[in-house]
């Protein structure tokens, strides 16, 4: 719908959505389905914007860096959903989207005359994304919940650390991120169901259910064995050697050789074949008794080369290896370069910026970006204009009101 003849066709390029709501949870979801092509209109409190525009710890030139990747091939339009005229606008906005997604407390759109029996009568075949700390509906419902609750009761902050040491944080919103993920999964799946029955559905999922879809056997371990896992640090218990390990010049250098056939080389490339054989660490349950033990060994070895010299040396016996990357790293990459998993983009205030580029990659019709995060407002008088055929004089009038 925004695409034009000077790029490449996208797979959502027919699809509209409308993005309501503000912070991370919601808006990720809507920059997943802008990246491939889909025209989403982002709906911001006039004077404010998402909260989003000043958040991230380092700035340029004043400027978030967070926000021109999240917002990235978005439209800014500023309403005010607080309004009864604001409120109209989404109303005659519904019949011409396909998604609308948002992340207000549950009740609240409800409240704005905005809910899902209200917009489905006006679109039957709308698909709402609707993301919260604990879903639509239980006894939670209602709570405040953030990406960090969510984790925390998900969770994964109950695994993440060390033993001895109180539940760590994971260095990003992973709550928030995880559960836009599930929504857009959510949200192309409703899609492909609409074509079946031509009609629209609630997407609907707590922030913490996004960590819990990721907590691999957590449950059933506990159910059948009263086992609860605990955190572990840089190890996953009885899996070895699968840890971070010191470089002579003081950095950390990740192995995982914990196949029976990994090992053997790992010990070729050590110069101590002899490991493979010895009855403490020939077999995969041998090493996990072992772990400890084993991985001092493994220290001791890799502490007198550099990371340079132990990349080469697992990379010449075939052994899953890597540094620790930080953005440096990522930077000066060739794979990062050849794959152009980084891409540079010119961002308005900021100039020129590198960000991450659209994920997954699709060989025949791949996302891209074609603008970052929008000033705010700045399509708002396109977008009414064009969809909704308001005038000059109308739009001015709004304005005045504080409606857009």
């Amino acid at each position: 719908m925004t695409s034009s003849p000077d790029r490449p066709r996208r797979p959502l390029d027919d699809i509209r959505v409308l993005e309501l709501g503000a912070f991370l949870a919601g808006p990720f979801c809507g920059q997943l389905l802008a990246d491939f092509g889909a025209d989403v209109i982002k709906v911001e409190p006039p004077g404010k914007g998402d909260p989003m525009r000043e958040w991230g710890r380092q700035r340029h030139n004043g400027r978030s860096l967070w926000w021109p990747i999240l917002a990235r091939n978005k439209r800014s339009v500023t309403i005010d959903l607080r309004t009864a005229a604001g409120q109209e606008l989404v109303r005659r906005l519904v019949p011409l989207c396909d998604i609308v997604v948002e992340n207000f407390r549950p009740g609240t759109l409800e409240e704005w005359g905005l809910g899902w029996e209200t917009l489905n009568a006006l679109n039957p075949r709308l698909i709402m994304v609707r993301v919260s700390g604990f879903g639509q509906t239980g006894p939670y419902r209602d709570k405040a919940g953030f990406g960090s609750i969510g984790e925390a009761m998900g969770g994964i902050r109950a695994v993440t650390g060390f033993p001895d040491r109180p539940p760590a944080r994971i260095g990003i919103s992973i709550g928030d991120s995880l559960a836009a993920v599930f929504a857009t999964v959510g949200a192309l799946t409703a899609l492909h169901e609409r074509q079946r029955s031509g009609r629209g559905q609630v997407v609907d999922i707590g922030i913490y259910e996004g960590v819990l879809a990721v907590m691999e056997s957590m449950l059933p371990e506990y159910q059948l064995t009263g086992h609860i896992r605990e955190r572990t640090g840089t190890i996953l218990p009885n899996v070895a050697p699968s840890n971070i390990y010191p470089t002579k010049e003081g950095l950390w250098f990740a192995i995982g050789a914990n196949a029976d056939a990994v090992f053997r080389r790992l010990t070729e490339a050590m110069g101590q074949p002899e490991l493979a054989t010895d009855p403490r660490y020939a077999t995969h349950s041998a090493r996990g008794n072992h772990q400890a033990e084993l991985d001092e060994v493994i220290a001791a070895w890799t502490i007198q080369h550099t990371t340079d010299e132990l990349q080469q040396l697992m990379d010449a016996h075939g052994v899953p290896a890597s540094r620790i990357y930080t953005a440096r790293e990522m930077l000066s990459d060739p794979h990062f370069v050849a794959r152009q998993a980084i891409i540079s983009v010119q961002a308005p205030g900021i100039g020129d910026m590198v960000m991450q580029n659209v994920i997954p990659r699709l060989s025949e019709t791949p996302g891209g970006v074609d603008w970052t995060g929008p000033e705010l407002g700045e399509h708002t008088g396109a977008v009414l204009g064009e969809l909704l055929g308001l005038s000059s004089a109308e739009l001015a009038a709004l304005r005045d009101q504080g409606v857009i």
